[in-house]
């Protein structure tokens, strides 16, 4: 697949089993419990921009249960929703930057730019940091941020010790065996997000600009090169309503309203451009 470092959004989280299966055979240092405390600090020290990014990550990560669970009150998880959004924000213009070219004021620049899935993230972002607090906006940055934060996480464990932290380990190896399923399920949410902004924006709880910030998202993602889950579960959507609209028991008028649906979000789903084949090595 492709979750989201983005799972990149779709880099596996399975990359780096030598240097795991490394790390694990590393006799533990000096260090209370035996954990090789030394070798970890070294390994952070080495990747500072992995660590912070893996700070902000758990920041995000934290501030999402803050808002889910308002221990301080309504008005802190309201200001804990916003600094997830924004810290999403700006891991993803970093990531950006570190993907990019020396910035050029051109269109062959921006396109590239817009392929990013970084990209697509800051703009998720910009559109839900500063609008009403919605609960389904919330969840892909937080799950987006449990994903990317477990690689770094195992390698950190994996330094400290072939035994060390076995439960946070087993969870680990847990969220990366249902990567897959959670990215599903993200693309899903963000799917289901476009009908909420849409009644929202209805109850004056949204400014009109959303909706079509946030088409303008979808279409992005749909035409992801490395997150296609989007474009597979749309498809999979119309095959079931497509299914459901040829029985017979479908009541006529519910049949038309689906048909004229479906060729309606048709018309306006972007054309994937098609790599040629490659050409076989001489």
């Amino acid at each position: 697949m492709p979750v989201i470092e983005e799972v990149d959004e779709n880099e596996q989280v399975d990359g780096d089993e030598q240097q795991d299966r490394g790390s694990r055979t590393t006799p533990p240092g000096g260090g209370g419990g035996g954990y090789n405390w030394g070798a970890m600090m070294e390994h952070i020290g080495s990747n500072k921009i992995d660590a912070g990014l893996w700070v902000a990550r758990v920041f995000i990560i934290v501030c999402s249960f803050l808002y889910i669970i308002p221990i301080y009150g309504p008005q802190a998880a309201m200001g804990s929703y916003q600094r997830a959004l924004i810290c999403n924000g700006l891991v993803s213009a970093l990531r950006l930057h570190q993907r990019l070219p020396q910035f050029q004021f051109n269109r062959e620049y921006l396109g590239l730019l817009l392929l990013e899935d970084s990209c697509h993230n800051l703009l998720y972002s910009l559109i839900f940091a500063n609008s009403y607090p919605i609960t389904l906006a919330l969840t892909p940055v937080f799950l987006f941020a449990i994903l990317h934060s477990v690689s770094f996480t195992r390698k950190l464990i994996n330094l400290l010790g072939p035994t060390a932290l076995m439960p946070v380990r087993k969870l680990t190896d847990k969220l990366i065996s249902s990567q897959v399923q959670i990215l599903r399920f993200i693309a899903l949410d963000e799917i289901f997000i476009m009908p909420c902004i849409i009644f929202m924006m209805f109850t004056g709880r949204v400014s009109l600009l959303v909706p079509f910030m946030y088409f303008r998202f979808l279409t992005f993602r749909y035409a992801s090169r490395r997150n296609p889950y989007c474009k597979q579960i749309f498809h999979e959507m119309r095959i079931v309503t497509e299914n459901y609209c040829q029985k017979e028991t479908t009541p006529a008028f519910i049949k038309n309203f689906l048909t004229k649906c479906i060729t309606m979000l048709s018309r306006f789903a972007p054309q994937i451009a098609q790599q040629p084949p490659q050409q076989p090595a001489q």
